[in-house]
């Protein structure tokens, strides 16, 4: 396999309603999309899931164009390759940027997929044919706001609700919650806005019930949350924390988290995504997949991932129309009842838009 073309484009969508989270509010997306073509005139498709600012971690928009047009493009351009894997192995020499290298190399498993005639899923080593999925809902204006949310969401059969927290914004909102749906699967995502000396209201989370707290500490810290689950009833699932396997090694030794929230952006593609799934099954940690707001694009490789065995909870993977007017590939991601059904085709399995690619493109430069 040898890529002989890249596409790398900046795209700009904006989102039906703005996402407010502990680290800060937008309505407008804007994220790389990177095409990687071969000799035969096939196409894989990547895309960055790095912020136009560096609130979730250090990499964005702009830092991830330049690792990929002056490091990574040039170093895997018209280079033989056998398999995606190589990507990570080549790039290992690259100190973190993982989101940058992750937008190669999904279009690389694409690719690849697409070349052997075999859904993603499939060349992943996926087992199911259907995956639950739940929802991600932000910070609102009101309880009552939230609340109508979360009925909504409910009634589309969602299998399991996320509510962002904050200081301020945490136990008497997920007690409101809590008390109109004392039956849903409920959990807290607090976006590392909380520090050790808050434990005594954190541990005030624990009647309610939730089968998590995402990442309630520091998003490069393993050490205090480990002091944390162990004052805690509720799970810990550890989200910012983890960029690799040997992060996750790390914080399942010291008994970091019960859960782990893997982001194929955020620890570097999919393939070391696959390792920290298989070390999380050994060790009878489960694994979900979490969101980033992605495109179509990223969203199908999310699907893909979690037909892995060890994602036994419902991810962060929403329909296209949760976010979009009108998404960047044919068909657009659909939910029914909780359940996304994995798409039989070969390669990501749905069909870029060019048009609509084209129309929120606003700069896009080719590689050769």
């Amino acid at each position: 396999m040898k890529v002989t073309e890249i596409v790398l484009r900046h795209m700009k969508m904006r989102m039906k309603a703005p996402f407010t989270t502990s680290f800060g509010t937008f309505q407008d997306k804007e994220f790389l999309l990177l095409e990687a073509k071969d000799e035969n005139g096939l196409s894989g498709w990547g895309e960055s899931v790095a912020f136009h600012s560096p609130w979730y971690n250090e990499e964005t928009l702009k830092t991830n164009w330049h690792m990929l047009e002056d490091f990574i493009i040039p170093d895997l351009l018209n280079k033989e390759m056998s398999h995606p894997d190589e990507v990570s192995e080549a790039l290992s020499y690259i100190r973190k940027n993982n989101m940058a290298k992750s937008a190669f190399e999904g279009a690389v498993w694409d690719l690849y997929a697409k070349q052997k005639s075999i859904p993603l899923a499939k060349a992943l080593g996926g087992t199911v044919n259907e995956i639950d999925v739940g929802i991600s809902i932000g910070i609102q204006d009101t309880v009552a706001d939230l609340l109508k949310l979360i009925g909504l969401h409910v009634n589309e059969g969602y299998k399991r609700i996320k509510v962002k927290i904050k200081p301020g914004w945490d136990v008497e909102v997920m007690r409101e919650v809590r008390k109109h749906f004392p039956d849903i699967q409920l959990m807290a995502d607090a976006n590392s806005a909380y520090r050790l000396e808050d434990i005594n209201l954190l541990k005030q989370l624990d009647e309610f019930d939730l089968m998590m707290i995402e990442q309630p500490l520091a998003s490069d810290d393993i050490i205090d949350h480990a002091t944390l689950q162990k004052e805690l009833q509720t799970p810990v699932c550890l989200d910012e924390s983890i960029h690799s396997y040997e992060d996750a090694r790390k914080a399942i030794e010291l008994g970091s988290c019960k859960i782990i929230n893997i982001k194929i952006g955020r620890v570097g593609g999919l393939t070391e995504s696959k390792k920290i799934h298989d070390l999380c099954k050994e060790r009878d940690i489960p694994v979900w997949c979490g969101g980033m707001l992605e495109s179509g694009i990223g969203r199908a490789h999310n699907i893909a991932l979690t037909t892995l065995s060890n994602f036994v909870m419902p991810g962060d993977t929403a329909a296209s129309s949760r976010y979009w007017e009108k998404d960047l590939i044919e068909p657009e991601v659909t939910v029914e009842n909780g359940i996304i059904r994995v798409p039989e085709k070969p390669g990501l399995g749905y069909e870029p838009d060019l048009e609509t690619i084209k129309q929120f493109t606003v700069m896009e430069k080719s590689y050769s």
